[in-house]
């Protein structure tokens, strides 16, 4: 289960930051911090249990945005907001804890390992929402180090959404810094008894990143072009996890709806290249629901996931 804490006032520096925003921030701006803050990469925290908070309150959804990213999505037009949508409504707020001083490692290079969504009750377009997203501080694993970033959205003071957000900074470790089984939330391992034929099957174009982009404000520069993606180590661009976790779902509202709360699981096996041909499966159990996305045969997987009714 995710897990998420009362963040106190700042009075010293040993206490977490905490930022309380009144506007939305622009997205721009915090890539080019991104583009070019200088980190230090650093030890695991001891003790601590969240290094920085922001928050925002009363955040309204703009309409026509949540049309074009249920169009570029699969959503079905009108209803709830999708669960994956306030993902996108935080993301600023996660952009916010990354160039600030609480988090030291390179943001360049951040490895989205698994996501976690857990929706209370549907949530109506025209809520007002309080949004909080919590930085988690690294834990040292085999690859590097884990943290995750944690995000709550209340309504007139009622969770209604929480989703937790697993990143890897690869790196080594120093000495004091003993690999250790990431104690953050763990998703689905490989799902077994699929074969590789059946399913829906996704022609997703090449410019999929750029489409989502559009609807999401994330313009990380590996999703939108083959030349610009080079530039990070990919021979090609690829798509966005979240899109392709927000496609699943929509995939499994259509086919048999989906629960007025539940929780949505996913672990991204490795990036889905721009353009692709993928085959996407799902298999009801008993209580709940797993699915994944692979190529044609089988053989590779982009992503493993879980559907629980709550």
């Amino acid at each position: 289960m995710p897990r998420f804490n009362a963040v106190p006032k700042a009075t010293d520096r040993s206490t977490p930051l905490q930022i309380e925003l009144s506007t939305r921030p622009a997205i721009l701006p915090l890539y080019f911090r991104v583009l070019t803050a200088r980190k230090k990469k650093a030890s695991a925290s001891q003790g601590d249990t969240v290094l920085a908070s922001v928050s925002l309150r009363g955040q309204q959804v703009d309409v026509e945005r949540l049309r074009a990213y249920r169009d570029v999505c699969g959503f079905a037009a009108g209803g709830q907001l999708p669960a994956t949508y306030p993902f996108v409504l935080a993301m600023p707020l996660h952009l916010k804890l990354l160039v600030s001083d609480a988090f030291t490692f390179p943001i360049l290079g951040l490895v989205h390992l698994r996501n976690q969504i857990t929706q209370h009750r549907p949530i109506a377009p025209d809520e007002a929402l309080d949004i909080r997203c919590d930085l988690l501080p690294p834990v040292a694993v085999k690859r590097g180090y884990e943290f995750a970033l944690t995000t709550r959205v209340s309504v007139a003071g009622t969770l209604v959404w929480e989703c937790e957000s697993v990143m890897l900074s690869r790196a080594r470790h120093s000495g004091k810094d003993k690999p250790l089984q990431s104690g953050l939330v763990l998703l689905p391992q490989d799902i077994q008894g699929m074969s590789g034929h059946g399913g829906d099957s996704w022609d997703i174009p090449e410019a999929a990143g750029r489409n989502y982009a559009r609807v999401s404000g994330d313009w990380n520069p590996i999703h939108l072009f083959a030349s610009s993606a080079r530039l990070f180590g990919f021979s090609s661009a690829i798509v966005h996890g979240m899109w392709t976790k927000a496609a699943c779902l929509a995939s499994l509202e259509r086919r048999s709806g989906l629960p007025e709360s539940f929780r949505q699981s996913v672990e991204f096996k490795r990036p889905v290249p721009l353009p692709s041909s993928v085959r996407f499966q799902s298999q009801a159990g008993a209580g709940a629901t797993v699915f994944r996305v692979a190529d044609d045969s089988g053989k590779t997987q982009y992503l493993n996931g879980l559907l629980e009714p709550l």
